[in-house]
């Protein structure tokens, strides 16, 4: 079950008496033999708390590098040595989600998840896992599950994330021309397709399901 940690622990290290103390460093935990039960314990809601707090930290920080500088996204791989794909769905997801939308009893992958959803279900969700200790894997399952009872033309309405495999040289092509152009990449690839396939006749989906004339489609990264 997912525990629920105060921001306040964020701020306040584990105590331990002295010669009991985790010592850390940059690559390395050290703790020693007789640390205690209750301390280890403790320490562990401390750095789940710090792991999945900085994923939020990092997709707020890139969210505002994107709407202020120019180059962001090169400039945060040159500062946090992250692929652009993982950079870009921490982004991404950051601006999915307001302060005020983000659940403090599940984690950041567990918002991963729901991301594509209107904001109301992903809501609804948010607060089923939360009270069922689900797991990640558990709340993914149990949304393949409701998409595959759901009647026929929901279903068919439901967003959905796609995988493309390309070539790193071929990303970094689709990188530089999006950001040419201002966009995300995968708000790039988005209109790009779509547009090609006005070309051929078809028409625009919009997020719904329903065709519209939106120049834009809002949904999930795709994975490049």
């Amino acid at each position: 079950m997912e525990t629920s940690v105060s921001t306040t622990a964020l701020r306040t290290t584990p105590r331990s008496s002295p010669g009991t103390a985790a010592l850390t460093r940059r690559t390395a935990l050290s703790l020693p033999v007789d640390y205690p039960l209750t301390e280890w314990k403790r320490l562990g809601k401390h750095l789940y708390l710090i792991t999945d707090s900085s994923s939020w930290w990092l997709g707020d920080w890139l969210v505002f590098g994107q709407d202020t500088y120019p180059g962001r996204y090169r400039q945060a791989m040159e500062e946090t040595r992250l692929d652009y794909k993982t950079l870009r769905n921490y982004a991404w997801i950051a601006r999915r989600f307001s302060v005020a939308e983000r659940h403090p009893e599940v984690s950041f992958q567990h918002h991963a998840e729901v991301a594509s959803l209107d904001p109301e279900e992903r809501a609804a969700w948010l607060e089923r896992a939360a009270r069922g200790g689900w797991s990640r894997n558990t709340l993914r399952q149990q949304l393949r599950r409701a998409t595959l009872a759901a009647p026929p033309e929901e279903a068919r309405n439901k967003q959905v994330r796609l995988q493309v495999c390309t070539t790193a040289e071929r990303e970094s092509l689709w990188a530089d021309a999006a950001e040419r152009d201002g966009r995300d990449l995968a708000e790039w690839i988005i209109v790009n397709l779509d547009r090609a396939a006005e070309r051929g006749g078809g028409h625009r989906v919009h997020p719904r399901g329903g065709a519209q004339g939106h120049e834009e489609q809002d949904g999930p990264e795709p994975s490049a």
